[in-house]
């Protein structure tokens, strides 16, 4: 046996029975393998990966599985590696780097894919005897984007039946989409981005993430919308498209960043969102390097920018409108809301009223109330007669609307339920709860009053999955964000001043008033530590919101 045969044979022994034991390298930074080929333009491949990845912020492993001579107008050779330099690279990496997250590109042969399910698996078995997993997204690169083909049948069949069903994510372009379902005879679903995306979601139990992106495809709207199917939510994300030439790379970046927010902790459908930002952000920084289209450029920023915030609508809703045509709520009378008061009765509106507070929440949780119609008239006539009262019906938007009230608050899980244009055609303001990313790309297409971002603490009045948000994620969300952000859940007289210090126009309180033993003096204490917060010395804001899912 020659010395290569022996490092490789050895190799894989090591790697079968010493994972665990090597599953940590020291590293604060998440790992991921990107396994794809070698772009000698430096625009697309692994070279685009690298880049996407260290913009994200965790440290970017590559594994060739196929070399190719290109530059900006043309491929002019693919080879692929053989089946044993790539399995040598992947067991050498996860002897020392062991992954959170694999990306995946152009592959080259169904031996080289057939390598990288074998490592997934093992290294997946290793992981789930941890308590952890290892996320895989593949980026299906059948052919380039000059035209040069990249896969024969036998490799996307292999994709279709053995890939996939272990994928976590799948991003495809709408070409590679309808290509991957003509392997598997899963019909004709050309034109029909959602039909495809729902039959190319069924290749994994449970079923795998798919998000069709659709920059490379003529649409007449302006738009660049991608089609998500994910656990978390579905829908269109659309951004006004960025009119560039030089767009090597969109897809690479894409699938990078979206991994890279998988093995730093998000959950799909935020990564998705992530990814959108990231790329969306890389193509406003693309430039010329050569004849042809030239490379997008990963920058670190991206998510720190609201112009990279995609709208994330559902299929009733079609794709979202460009922003300057999105007809927004009305503003609030006074964005400067304060201690913001979530009560459940008329008399408690009353009762912050009286003790000063101008911003209140009426919710009652029961739609069968008997007396909610008599409540909530009450309180929204004690609130017309309050000077400076800003009041919001929590949920029962149709008798809101019916009643007059100034404004709503909707949660996302009953968003699905409002007439939104019925309320935005009457004036009413409209306050919407978030979450995570995805929950504010839904809450952003529709220009809201005011966006609540929540729980910023560990809360007992609702049981929720959510991580605790904390003040970084508060104050990343208010430095984003172009309309008022509340804070919510947790708040208490304790932490109140600390929440205002993060630039927010209000911050929600339940129980620091409703079980307070004097709710007057709590009413105004809680307004006082406001008042302090709002003076105290502003921290910088972080580059990403935290996961919290």
């Amino acid at each position: 046996m020659n010395s290569v045969a022996t490092h490789i044979h050895s190799t894989r022994a090591i790697a079968q029975f010493g994972l665990k034991a090597s599953g940590g390298t020291g590293s604060a930074r998440p790992i991921v393998w990107s396994i794809a080929g070698s772009d000698s333009g430096g625009g697309a491949g692994l070279q685009a990966d690298l880049k996407a990845l260290a913009a994200f912020g965790v440290h970017g492993c590559t594994a060739v599985a196929a070399i190719t001579a290109q530059n900006s107008v043309a491929v002019t050779r693919v080879e692929p590696v053989s089946a044993e330099l790539l399995d040598a690279q992947l067991a050498a990496l996860a002897l020392d780097l062991p992954p959170q997250a694999i990306k995946t590109g152009l592959l080259g042969s169904v031996e080289n894919l057939r390598v990288v399910c074998r490592w997934v698996d093992r290294l997946r078995a290793v992981a789930h005897t941890q308590g952890q997993t290892v996320a895989l997204v593949v980026d299906p690169v059948l052919g380039a984007s000059t035209g040069a083909g990249f896969a024969d049948e036998a490799l996307v069949r292999a994709y279709v039946e053995e890939l996939l069903p272990r994928a976590t994510l799948v991003t495809p372009n709408q070409g590679e989409a309808q290509r991957l379902l003509a392997a598997a005879l899963r019909g004709d679903h050309e034109g029909d981005v959602e039909a495809m995306a729902d039959a190319l979601s069924q290749f994994a139990s449970p079923a795998l993430a798919v998000v069709i992106t659709g920059g490379d495809a003529s649409q007449t709207d302006g738009m660049a919308s991608d089609w998500l199917i994910s656990p978390q939510a579905s829908g269109w994300l659309s951004l006004p498209r960025v009119d560039t030439a030089h767009q090597h790379g969109t897809g690479c970046t894409f699938a990078s960043t979206a991994s890279a927010a998988l093995a730093d902790g998000y959950c799909v459908a935020d990564a998705v969102v992530l990814a959108k930002m990231a790329t969306t952000h890389a193509l406003r920084h693309g430039y010329a390097a050569g004849a042809g289209a030239g490379p997008v450029y990963a920058q670190s920023d991206f998510a720190q920018h609201v112009v990279n915030l995609p709208a994330l609508t559902p299929s009733t809703a079609g794709r979202a409108l460009p922003e300057a045509l999105a007809p927004a709520f009305p503003a609030l009378r006074d964005p400067a809301l304060g201690v913001y008061a979530v009560v459940d009765s008329a008399a408690w509106v009353r009762r912050v009223l009286d003790a000063g507070i101008r911003t209140v929440q009426l919710r009652i949780k029961d739609a069968q109330d008997p007396t909610l119609e008599a409540q909530v008239r009450e309180a929204i006539a004690m609130a017309t007669q309050t000077p400076g009262a800003q009041l919001f019906i929590n949920d029962h938007w149709a008798l809101a609307l019916r009643l007059g009230a100034y404004g709503v608050h909707v949660g996302q899980e009953d968003l699905d339920q409002v007439d939104v244009g019925a309320l935005r055609a009457a004036g009413v303001r409209l306050g919407l709860s978030t979450h995570s990313y995805w929950e504010v790309a839904r809450a952003w297409a529709q220009r809201p009053s005011y966006i609540a971002c929540g729980p910023i603490f560990a809360t007992q009045s609702k049981d929720m999955p959510w991580i605790p948000q904390e003040l970084d994620n508060l104050r990343y969300w208010a430095g984003l964000l172009p309309v008022p952000v509340v804070g919510i859940a947790g708040i208490d007289a304790g932490n109140m001043a600390g929440v205002a210090s993060q630039g927010v126009a209000g911050a929600a309180v339940i129980t620091a008033i409703t079980r307070a033993a004097d709710p007057q003096d709590a009413s105004r204490k809680l307004t006082a530590e406001f008042a302090r917060g709002r003076g105290m010395p502003r921290v910088a804001t972080p580059r990403l919101a935290r996961p919290t899912l």
